[in-house]
């Protein structure tokens, strides 16, 4: 029974420490693929002893600015909330990774080992509740921080959040009829089938108007350009605007966190998570024949490629990031209530018509 324990902790704080490591190298990520889009240098003053590392080092003294600066409370402000609302939202866009699968199985002195922290028979509904428990965080700290602009900021971000939930959720449905099951890790060995032996059985194939939905709806959530209105810097409307010091960078770090969740969902859902094409328990199983490969090997390669999916959808959030502009509040509410929904739900019924006529 302890020993359990110990191996449930080891693996959330495997893929917790994953998440976080993501989340500072995204810190970085952010300004040096803008330079490249625009033809700057980027990042690249921080240094130690003369190296300097393309500007990774940048990540370190990002790290002491928030821990040396100056921590402020309004006067007015509820000081107990205002300390409580970025740990909200940190803690719960960090707990939704415990049901994410990031490998299948590991096999160590005849135990069998899920790579997955918690393996949860509804999954999916436990990752949404965790987000949407992250709307507690914004909304409390724009309303402690006694300010117009913070409370815009706030009430902003809670409408844009649960607008887009419905979406999200709605996206998902037609996905989840096809996998016929909640259980993320089970979702993810659906996928690992092939059509006639050459075409990975991957939900973008599957649902790609889903796949659409789902990741816009996504980037929505996570409250960046071009649906960044509850921060909105020209405007000054953003709920952390009373906050500095890390209270202010646990915000930020939460909104790097989602995107690493929203990547991690999207692979796992669409893009086969840990699924490499033609490669089973035992090795690499093709057409034209076979290669054996270690336990161990194939254990690598899947992790490997789970990890590389998530980059690739970093990277993706990260060019629409520096490439759309900032939508006015009224279309970013339009477009998920006018179009996102009914397409959702359209997907949803023809999805089902569809499976209906073929079972």
């Amino acid at each position: 029974m302890l020993l359990e324990a110990l191996i449930v902790l080891l693996k959330a704080g495997f893929i917790v420490t994953v998440a976080l490591t993501f989340g500072a190298v995204l810190t970085w990520v952010e300004r040096k693929q803008s330079a490249v889009m625009q033809d700057r240098i980027g990042a690249n003053r921080a240094a130690i002893l003369g190296l300097r590392l393309i500007g990774l080092f940048h990540i370190l003294s990002d790290a002491i600015k928030m821990f040396t600066k100056e921590e402020f409370t309004p006067e007015r402000g509820d000081k107990f909330l205002h300390t409580l609302a970025p740990m909200l939202s940190l803690f719960f866009a960090l707990m939704s990774f415990v049901a994410i699968p990031f490998g299948d199985a590991l096999r160590v002195g005849g135990r069998t080992i899920d790579l997955q922290a918690a393996d949860l028979n509804a999954a999916i509904l436990f990752v949404f509740a965790m987000v949407s428990l992250g709307i507690y965080g914004v909304v409390i700290g724009g309303w402690a921080s006694e300010n117009n602009y913070s409370f815009l900021g706030g009430m902003r971000a809670s409408a844009q959040m649960i607008s887009y939930e419905v979406t999200l959720g709605v996206s998902l449905i037609g996905a989840l009829l096809i996998y016929d099951t909640l259980n993320l890790q089970e979702m993810v060995r659906f996928q690992g089938h092939m059509y006639g032996g050459w075409i990975p059985r991957w939900g973008i194939l599957l649902q790609p108007l889903g796949f659409l939905l789902f990741l816009t709806a996504g980037i929505a959530e996570t409250k960046r350009v071009p649906f960044d209105l509850p921060e909105g810097e020209s405007e000054i409307v953003g709920y952390w605007v009373e906050y500095s010091s890390m209270k202010w960078g646990m915000y930020m770090f939460t909104d790097f966190i989602e995107m690493t969740l929203l990547s991690a969902l999207a692979t796992t859902l669409f893009l086969g998570g840990w699924q490499v094409p033609w490669l089973l328990s035992d090795g690499f199983h093709f057409p034209w024949g076979s290669v054996a490969l270690p336990h161990v090997v194939v254990v690598v390669l899947q992790m490997g490629a789970f990890l590389l999916k998530v980059s690739f959808f970093l990277w993706l959030q990260m060019l629409i990031r520096w490439t759309l502009p900032r939508v006015r509040y009224d279309q970013l509410m339009a477009i998920t209530w006018k179009y996102m929904l009914p397409l959702s739900l359209i997907n949803t019924m023809v999805t089902a018509v569809i499976l209906l006529a073929i079972r």
